[in-house]
């Protein structure tokens, strides 16, 4: 079956399109690894078994039937494993939440062991089994098991909830959606990770991959599949280009309701998928009105978002610690280059200096010994630097101070900064 071509669109509105289709394309690569924690929450993993006889569909077709689909309601058991290529984030989660191991300072140094900020970053590594439920925009609920303990994350009506049955902790935001449609009258103050809706639906996580779809993409239908016991048909995403270390996404789309069942994305280097995510059982039904309900246990220690704002967790524009928060204008001189899967970030790091040398007297030599033997040294007419390489994303830093840095090959980020001088 020929592959799905997009059309292609000249016009200045076109341009405009393209425009942000290009951020589209950078965006979806490194979101794929580096939120997969925060919105993989409700995408599903896999449970395949025969290949069922449907009708054929074109990719454009199958498409055209995900972007229709308006699946409000469903519950589920979902597997979802992530293999980036790093050591398991366990405990150390929190620490890249600021604040300690719980994301969040409440005075004592420890935070909040329900704060989803690190709790969620457990997603990034290993295998996990989920529970889910969405019963409209309004309410959901994302529950990830352990063997002896349960952490849930839950969205009903203006509250979002998280619990940890571990610590018998609470963590309670209200939801920056509620007030108008725009969230102009929302509560400024909730945390990033909190406003609006819950981590992403199959559905939207779907959307995004599809949003790199333009003419450095292959799609097609590639046969069908049967997940958690419903007949689906596989569309694969490709990049066309060298270069990339995206192998192919994924999608099995339920040929019913067009839902996105599963969403795998396997490395251009083989071997295990750096993500793959899926149902083991759905139901399209209407949950309980039940499923949606909290109240803390007795005894629970409860932690207020808008804490956070007030100084008990950290003052706004900075955490407990006193390190400065991250904005985006600390994105020094940042251009795109390359286009499609291929495409290339380049920063320059804050005081145009690179990473400390041996000799340099910057750290200590333990700390130096261990920093160099997480990168590759390289060198070219950029000079030399390190690179630092997961399954997925790959990022050079030059010893002059620059950053490059993409979902691209080792190679592919030397040819880049040779390219700039």
């Amino acid at each position: 079956m020929a592959p799905y071509e997009p059309e292609q669109d000249t016009s200045e509105t076109g341009d405009l399109r393209a425009g942000r289709r290009k951020a589209a394309r950078y965006v979806v690569p490194l979101a794929v690894a580096g939120v997969a924690a925060a919105t993989i929450g409700l995408v599903p993993a896999l449970a395949t078994s025969g290949d069922p006889d449907l009708p054929k569909i074109t990719a454009k077709e199958l498409i055209e039937k995900i972007a229709a689909s308006d699946t409000q309601q469903l519950s589920g058991n979902v597997k979802i494993s992530t293999d980036l290529g790093l050591p398991s984030m366990g405990g150390m989660a929190g620490g890249f939440a600021g604040g300690g191991a719980g994301g969040g300072d409440d005075g004592d140094g420890k935070g909040s062991a329900a704060d989803p900020k690190s709790k969620l970053m457990e997603l990034a590594s290993g295998t996990h089994t989920l529970r889910v439920a969405a019963d409209g925009p309004d309410r959901q609920k994302l529950s990830v098991l352990d063997d002896a303990a349960e952490y849930s994350l839950i969205h009903n009506g203006d509250d979002v909830w998280a619990y940890d049955s571990a610590s018998n902790e609470a963590y309670h935001a209200k939801d920056a959606g509620a007030g108008d449609s725009s969230g102009k009258g929302a509560d400024k103050d909730v945390p990033k990770d909190l406003e609006g809706e819950l981590p992403a639906t199959p559905a939207e996580f779907a959307e995004q991959a599809l949003k790199a779809v333009d003419g450095t993409t292959s799609v097609q239908v590639d046969g069908t599949a049967q997940v958690a016991g419903r007949d689906a048909y596989r569309l694969v995403i490709k990049p066309k280009q060298s270069g990339s270390t995206v192998g192919q996404i994924t999608v099995a789309v339920d040929a019913k309701t067009g839902t996105p069942l599963k969403f795998t994305l396997t490395p251009s280097s083989g071997g295990a998928a750096v993500v793959d995510a899926g149902f083991t059982k759905v139901d399209f039904g209407k949950p309980s009105a039940s499923t949606f309900d909290f109240t803390p246990p007795k005894g629970a220690k409860v932690t207020e978002a808008d804490d956070h704002a007030d100084g008990k967790h950290g003052a706004k524009g900075g955490n407990a610690k006193g390190g400065k928060e991250f904005k985006e204008e600390d994105l020094n001189d940042l251009k795109v280059v390359g286009e499609g899967w291929s495409t290339i970030a380049e920063l320059k790091l804050p005081g145009g200096q690179g990473l400390p040398t041996a000799g340099s007297g910057d750290v200590p030599p333990d700390a130096q010994k261990l920093l160099d033997s997480l990168g590759d040294q390289v060198s070219g007419t950029f000079g030399s630097g390190t690179v630092f390489s997961t399954r997925l994303i790959n990022a050079l830093v030059t010893d002059d101070g620059k950053v490059y840095v993409g979902a691209v090959t080792k190679d592919a980020l030397v040819k880049a900064a040779n390219a700039a001088q």
